[in-house]
């Protein structure tokens, strides 16, 4: 997230790692127990159902591809799709609906940062954008060291340096055999997507507000669509008819990215130890760099590869230090 908006546990004065956009972890509410819709899910070990569910965040990037539309047209239908979705679900879950703004400004980053991750894929590629739109891991830490004043570890300065180093080089950044059309501007609308997100976890850490995640989903995915169709418009972007194939793939990636996502890692994630937890869905973007190179014939070089295999290292070590015991 990236895609995803969804969901994992945001516990108070530690940064998440989270995506649905392509991120690692799929962001988590902040405003209260959740309907448990996945009672199912819940009686199965919670490895295979985290591994499952970070596969299953990790075709996120190759849906987008496949989709072969505008960014703003992706996410604009893939918002505007889940939201019954959705609201089916919380039905059935008994959910109280009430709206809170919070949640709404929440939308409007990931709107933002949905937006920007499917630029990043067009012009680097989805497995490069995914594991570069985790850049996210590093800039929550810095934001609530500035703005809430939270310590952070020794170990995550250590993985700051690799991280950027990483993306610099997964962009393609004076690599003469860099895959993508255009990988440095993929790199920028990839670290920028990853700043939006990094602004959507922030905002659901100060939601007090209570509520189900069903219901903020719910408002996150409306003020996301409502972002994407303000950017088509403005940009010309955005085909409100776009052509059977382009909106069934987009109707996937919103049951599979936005829904099914959310129930396999909220069941699991909550039953995990944090560290292992974090570990565990850094299956994320090594499957999306997998994925798109058997199904798009994505062909990154051997320094975009090395740039990706950083970027994961950097994001496993924040994770492990900054998600618990």
């Amino acid at each position: 997230m990236t895609d995803t908006a969804t969901p994992t546990v945001i516990r108070p004065s530690v940064p998440d790692t989270a995506a649905d956009s392509g991120s690692v972890a799929p962001a988590a509410s902040a405003t209260g127990p959740s309907p448990s819709p996945s009672g199912f899910l819940d009686r199965l070990d919670a490895r295979l159902v985290a591994v499952a569910g970070a596969l299953t965040i990790g075709t996120t990037s190759l849906f987008v591809a496949l989709a072969d539309a505008s960014s703003t047209t992706v996410t604009f239908f893939r918002c505007l799709l889940a939201v019954p979705l959705l609201v089916l679900l919380g039905l059935r879950a008994g959910a109280r609906w009430r709206f809170h703004r919070r949640h709404a400004l929440a939308g409007l980053f990931l709107g933002l940062d949905m937006v920007l991750w499917s630029e990043s894929i067009g012009a680097v590629g989805a497995g490069a954008a995914t594991v570069m739109v985790n850049i996210q891991v590093v800039l929550v830490p810095l934001a609530c060291l500035v703005l809430f004043r939270e310590r952070v570890r020794a170990a995550f300065w250590v993985a700051v340096p690799p991280a950027l180093g990483g993306v610099a080089l997964a962009a393609g950044i004076g690599d003469a055999d860099a895959f993508g059309d255009a990988p440095v501007y993929g790199a920028v609308t990839g670290l920028l997507a990853g700043v939006a997100y990094a602004g959507y976890l922030l905002v659901l850490r100060r939601a007090d507000e209570p509520g189900s995640q069903i219901t903020m989903l719910t408002t996150v995915n409306g003020a996301g669509a409502l972002v994407a169709l303000a950017a088509g418009l403005v940009t010309g972007t955005l085909d409100v008819t776009p052509s059977p194939s382009s909106f069934g793939w987009i109707a996937v990636l919103a049951v599979t990215g936005q829904i099914l996502g959310w129930m396999l890692i909220g069941s699991a994630i909550r039953r995990l130890p944090g560290a292992l937890g974090a570990t565990l869905l850094l299956v994320q973007p090594v499957a999306a760099v997998a994925l798109a190179v058997v199904f798009l014939g994505e062909t990154p070089s051997s320094l975009q590869l090395l740039g990706c295999g950083l970027v994961v290292a950097a994001v496993a070590v924040v994770t492990r230090t900054t998600s618990g015991r």
